[in-house]
């Protein structure tokens, strides 16, 4: 449970072990495909003298919030369905990258198996690493070093408002979101989209057909998804121009690339100063930016008190010694909670123990059911659902993490 939360590698390399612990347990995580992207690059960096590559990636992985994260669709596939007219919800949920729609008693309800990128980490906590995963690595290291920062699409140059040189960061995020909810010289404009979201070619036509049949709306309206991935592309291209972005540092590319995943959080947490001063910029009203150390301080603090409690009640798991963030003691983490779960404070009436066992017992029993049952096929024209009734998320989940235990020690394999 806990505030959706999107963060970066800088922010979760920055956490103790245990720290992570308490970050994978108060809070839900956005695991974006590019966080997985870049902890796979260290692998192709070359051994420090304090440790090996392998070893880092390793203690990345250790740190990985399994319990409670929700792999995310690759952004580029998310914007092709916005420009194909698919809707992609841009309100905090996490579009997870591997789920399954089951009917079940009538309704319909999702499961996410294990990802791919979850199965990694499992694998990269035991420096298990694949063939492929080191090409891969190494491939992206030779492709940041490749890119050139200062090049500019060569079709924005036709775009009149191009050619000033923004003063600011917020001039640079004001006209390039103007760039998406203007309506005039509509062909270029999205002509420019889809060069700069690198649409395959295949999908132009289909995109170009439905973009008339709709009569040349803003971009904003036409897919809003992919037009705020674009005005995040052009802010970063204006920035550059007028030297507010260094063109110097690649990995800013990666950086900024981050910010294509805000629609589906509450929360963005990351180290990273470039971040800091840009994320929010494109931020929704009931969203934030949480500077990475503040929110690390906030979770030594936590760490702290639950480690003064009886070694027995300890042993009972996290779920059950902190069930919620302690209200008498004033943290950050308690604060993102009022400001994003504000109900979590109200009393809630105790549950006899005979009575949480059985509605823990029927839970139990329907999932088992529900993971029986056929998928289906998508229900409109669209390829939209028209209600998930609910999402089970299956994870594996080891019982001991660094000093706490997650699940009860009494329970068995």
């Amino acid at each position: 449970m806990g505030p959706i939360t999107l963060f970066d590698k800088s922010f979760l390399q920055s956490l103790s072990l245990d720290e992570s612990v308490w970050f994978d347990h108060f809070f839900i995580t956005n695991v974006c495909p590019l966080f997985y992207i870049e902890t796979l690059a260290d692998l192709g960096k070359p051994d420090s003298d304090k440790r090996s590559a392998v070893e880092t990636v390793r203690m990345i992985a250790d740190k990985f919030p399994d319990t409670s994260s929700g792999p995310c669709t690759l952004h580029t596939e998310l914007v092709l369905q916005s420009l194909l007219g698919k809707n992609v919800p841009m309100t905090g949920q996490v579009p997870l990258a591997t789920a399954r729609v089951v009917q079940f008693e009538g309704t319909l309800n999702a499961i996410s198996e294990d990802s791919p990128v979850a199965a990694a980490f499992y694998r990269w906590q035991d420096e298990e690493f694949e063939a492929i995963e080191h090409e891969i690595a190494s491939k992206w290291r030779e492709d940041l070093a490749r890119l050139n920062l200062e090049a500019q699409p060569e079709l924005l140059r036709y775009w009149t408002p191009f050619q000033a040189r923004c003063a600011t960061l917020q001039e640079a995020s004001d006209l390039a979101k103007a760039f998406a909810t203007a309506t005039d010289i509509p062909l270029l404009r999205l002509e420019i989209c889809m060069t700069l979201l690198q649409v395959p070619k295949d999908r132009e036509k289909t995109i170009r057909a439905r973009w008339v049949q709709l009569g040349y709306p803003s971009l904003a309206q036409f897919a809003p998804y992919a037009s705020f991935v674009l005005s995040i592309i052009i802010f970063f291209h204006l920035s550059i121009g007028a030297s507010l972005i260094s063109p110097n540092r690649a990995s800013n590319l990666t950086d900024v690339a981050y910010l294509f995943y805000l629609p589906f959080c509450m929360i963005f947490v990351s180290s990273d100063k470039l971040h800091s001063r840009i994320a929010p910029l494109f931020l929704r009203q009931n969203q934030e930016y949480v500077w990475g150390p503040e929110l690390k301080a906030s979770l030594t603090e936590l760490n702290l008190y639950y480690s003064l409690f009886d070694e027995k009640e300890k042993q009972k798991g996290i779920y059950k010694l902190a069930p919620e963030p302690p209200q008498h003691l004033p943290t950050l983490v308690s604060d993102l909670w009022d400001r994003h779960i504000p109900k979590w404070r109200e009393p809630q009436a105790p549950e006899e123990e005979g009575a949480a066992k059985a509605r823990t017992d029927a839970i139990r029993k329907k999932v088992e059911l529900m993971e029986q049952a056929s998928p289906v096929a998508p229900a409109s024209e669209k390829g939209q659902y028209p209600k998930i009734e609910s999402v089970t998320i299956k994870r594996k989940v080891r019982q001991r993490k660094g000093e706490w235990y997650r699940i009860p020690k009494n329970v068995k394999d």
